[in-house]
């Protein structure tokens, strides 16, 4: 008995101990065990114990060690297990008389529903699925989209311009090319400084201050990509531009036109402007065929926008234009050109215009035009005169008159005419008109030959009213006047020739001698050159051949000629117009061994509108156009000085231009290999 006193006060010893939280109570949750080894209770526990202890009525009996053990391993292993409905672990444990109940660890995900696990699954199924169908395409059809925006963004497309094709003599002598050069540009998107930029490309390139300020300008608009800086500048310049390395800044190789012989047929050639466009001349009229099929350069550049050297890949390649062969002959240009200067520098002259044709073939070997500028300074000119100007012929046109009348029969070189010293047309009326000869004279009886080698005015118009207006007008257009010829050549004129019907006044007799009309330097040498040719009119041309890309050579087709006299006609003309050389009005133009046949013309120029002569000023156009050899003529050449002297008697056309013709005859013999036909050739002795 008094065993079970002890063990009785044992017990309630312990229980209150517990109830003053000395002495530890197992739980069911994992935790730290003491030094005996047997878990210690989680902080929660122990606060529950200490409630329990002190509002959950009398204590309860211990379990033994053993049972408290196997309750533990029990309610470890059966976390969720069901329990009757309306109490708690706790309860049917305090009721029971069992420990406190220890805390579940829950793991994830324990405490969803199934279906939930399998949205997710299938969820991120479909996100994973999306990435690799967009990494998919990404490395299919979609990597080229991005390499090109790729490469777009570190390189630059630039045109590799075509080599303007080359404008030959007829010896296959260059006279207009193109040469490499070098342009510089910039893209002001990739320019910092604007003006340091600017500053530095005007100290290289020595731009003037107007021209930095809009370089400085332009680089400060970021809306463009593309501004110039020099165009077509040496390789020497471009390249220490080039090294100064500045951003943005880059150039690229095009070509420059340029002449080798200077200002040699200068207003034949014609020009260029900078991008390569003919604007004037043979540049203009065969331009299309000149101008080549530009390509294309791709090049990358580092984040500066410069070139990155050994970068630049070909994707279309430049095609070179096509090469013309002219007919203009470089030594005969040269020898016309310099005599042309010569001589309007000795007469002080305003100018002067030369052409030497081929006869037979209307190719024009040499086409020359010289002015004085302001400040007294001859230099051959930029514009073609012979082809673009027009002038009053004056006495050249009596070729035409007399050719005519032979032509139809209505006289013939011995036919005497009555010719007056002057005659007074419309006598008595306000518009009354004086023509005189040049040569003055009593009335007299003249030949028709005559007529011609002393260049009459009124034996002249005597021929044209046998033949009337309208024959005169006929002939006038056949033989090539107030038309433009085949030439083609940009500017051309056509001249003035009214049509017959509307001749009034002294326009029906004036362009019998070469007053009241116009004519340009074509068409005069076209003319006479048609009595050279035996009376077949052959149109003048300057191109004769063009070469292809692949070298070929095609010629170029001559106009269509036409029969304007017969040769028997020009045969007659041809011996008179000797006689002209020799003992009328062209003496100047002889040379010595060779038969030169010609006609001279001094026309009056019109001054505001009116004729010089009335104004009081005097100015004239004087010209002599002449053949050889007369007795088979190979070429035919016109000379004209426009504005010689008025005051003394290098006025006319023998004495003004004739001696030019005289010194470039042996050079045009011998560039072209011709030889008297005999060994009396030139004037018979007088």
């Amino acid at each position: 008995m008094s065993e079970h006193r002890s063990h009785s006060a044992a017990a309630a010893a312990t229980r209150g101990a517990r109830a003053h939280g000395r002495i530890p109570q197992r739980t069911t949750s994992a935790g730290p065990t003491t030094a005996s080894g047997h878990r210690a209770p989680r902080p929660e526990a122990r606060h529950a114990q200490r409630t329990t202890g002190k509002h959950s009525g009398p204590a309860q009996a211990p379990q033994h060690s053993s049972d408290v053990r196997s309750a533990g391993r029990t309610t470890a292993a059966h976390p969720q297990r069901r329990h009757p409905r309306g109490t708690t672990p706790t309860d049917r444990r305090t009721q029971g008389g069992g420990a406190p109940p220890r805390a579940v660890k829950r793991g994830f995900g324990a405490g969803l529903p199934r279906r939930r696990l399998i949205a997710l699954f299938v969820v991120a199924v479909l996100v994973f699925g999306v990435v690799l169908v967009r990494i998919t395409l990404l490395q299919t059809s979609g990597a080229r989209s991005y390499t090109l925006a790729g490469t777009h963004q570190r390189t630059q497309e630039t045109v590799l311009h075509a080599s303007r094709g080359v404008i030959f003599d007829r010896n296959g002598d260059e006279l207009a090319l193109s040469v490499p050069a070098t342009t510089i540009f910039v893209n002001p998107k990739l320019v910092g400084d604007a003006d340091a930029t600017a500053a530095a490309l005007g100290t290289m390139l020595q731009l003037t201050p107007e021209r930095q300020q809009n370089l400085a300008e332009a680089m400060r608009n970021k809306d463009k990509s593309f501004v110039y800086v020099a165009r077509q500048i040496d390789d020497a310049s471009a390249a220490s531009v080039m090294a100064l390395k500045l951003a943005g800044v880059d150039s690229y190789r095009e070509s420059t036109r340029v002449i080798p012989g200077g200002d040699l047929a200068r207003g034949v050639i014609g020009h260029t402007d900078t991008d390569g466009t003919g604007t004037a001349g043979l540049e203009q009229q065969y331009d299309k065929l000149l101008t080549g099929v530009d390509g294309e350069l791709v090049r990358e550049h580092d984040r500066q926008g410069r070139s990155i050297p050994g970068t630049g890949t070909v994707a279309a390649p430049a095609v070179p234009g096509n090469d013309i062969v002219s007919t203009i002959d470089r030594s005969i240009q040269f020898t016309l050109e310099q005599a042309l200067l010569a001589r309007a520098s000795e007469l002080g002259a305003r100018g002067g215009t030369a052409i030497v044709e081929e006869t037979s073939t209307g190719n024009i070997l040499a086409m020359a035009s010289v002015r004085r500028d302001d400040m007294g300074v001859y230099h051959v000119t930029t514009a073609n005169v012979g082809a673009v100007d027009s002038y009053e012929p004056g006495s050249v046109a009596k070729v035409v008159t007399i050719a005519a009348g032979l032509n139809e029969g209505v006289v013939t070189p011995d036919s005497s005419l009555r010719v007056p010293g002057r005659i007074v047309y419309d006598s008595g009326t306000p518009w009354a008109f004086t023509i005189t000869d040049a040569e003055p004279h009593a009335t007299e009886d003249m030949s028709v030959h005559d007529i011609l080698v002393h260049s009459s005015n009124i034996g002249t118009i005597g021929v044209s009213q046998l033949i009337g207006a309208e024959k005169q007008y006929d002939y006038m257009t056949a033989f090539g006047l107030g038309q433009r010829s085949a030439l083609g050549f940009p500017g051309e004129s056509k001249g003035i020739l009214k049509q017959w019907q509307q001749w009034q006044g002294t326009e029906r007799i004036t362009p019998a001698y070469g007053y009241g009309v116009a004519a340009t330097a074509i068409q005069l040498v076209g003319a006479v050159n048609t009595i050279a040719n035996n009376g077949l009119y052959v149109a003048p041309r300057l191109v004769q051949a063009i070469i292809g890309q692949d070298g070929t050579m095609r010629p170029v087709a001559a106009s269509a000629t036409r029969q304007v006299v017969s040769p028997q006609t020009a045969q007659q003309m041809n011996l008179i117009m000797r006689d002209v050389v020799c003992d009328g009005t062209a003496t100047r133009a002889q040379v010595d061994g060779i038969t030169i046949a010609g006609k001279t013309g001094t026309g009056v120029k019109a001054v505001d509108g009116q004729y010089s002569s009335a104004a009081k000023v005097k100015a004239y156009y004087s010209s002599f156009v002449g053949f050889f050899p007369a007795e088979a003529p190979r070429v035919t050449t016109l000379i004209s000085i426009d504005e010689p002297p008025a005051g003394n008697i290098d006025r006319f056309g023998g004495t003004a231009a004739a001696p030019v013709f005289q010194a470039v005859v042996p050079t045009i013999m011998h560039q072209l290999g011709i030889q008297p036909p005999n060994a009396a050739g030139g004037c018979p002795a007088r």
